[in-house]
């Protein structure tokens, strides 16, 4: 069993793709329009999509959350260099991982912790 997706609630799509295809490079794999703008977009994430989309099904909070969403990368100093650059806070780290807001207040993580899943 793998993640297949996640997706988000966003208040503007445009500016979320911003943030993860922009800033974060995941590829942008499809837009859907409606009223005169994207009201989804979704990125490739590894293996699983992130599908950030202005509306959801379902009950649950209307704004953010308290999920934290986390990349694997490869350097965090690249990345906080990145970040910085970009004018993003990091709100928090530990010596594996830093998390950061996107645009919708969602937690962000970036982290180079390996789980080791050989016996699983």
């Amino acid at each position: 069993m793998r993640i297949h997706h996640v997706a988000l609630r966003v208040a503007d799509c445009s500016r979320s793709a911003d943030f993860y295809s922009g800033l974060l490079g995941l590829p942008e794999l499809r837009r859907f329009a409606a009223d005169g703008g994207p009201r989804a977009v979704w990125v490739r994430a590894g293996d699983a999509v992130l599908m950030l989309e202005r509306t959801l099904k379902g009950t649950g909070v209307e704004t953010g959350s308290g999920h934290v969403l986390v990349f694997a990368v490869n350097d965090l100093s690249a990345w906080e260099a990145r970040l910085q650059e970009a004018g993003i806070p990091v709100d928090d780290r530990t010596a594996y991982t830093l998390y950061v807001r996107d645009p919708d207040g969602h937690r962000v993580g970036l982290s180079v912790y390996r789980f080791d899943t050989a016996g699983a």
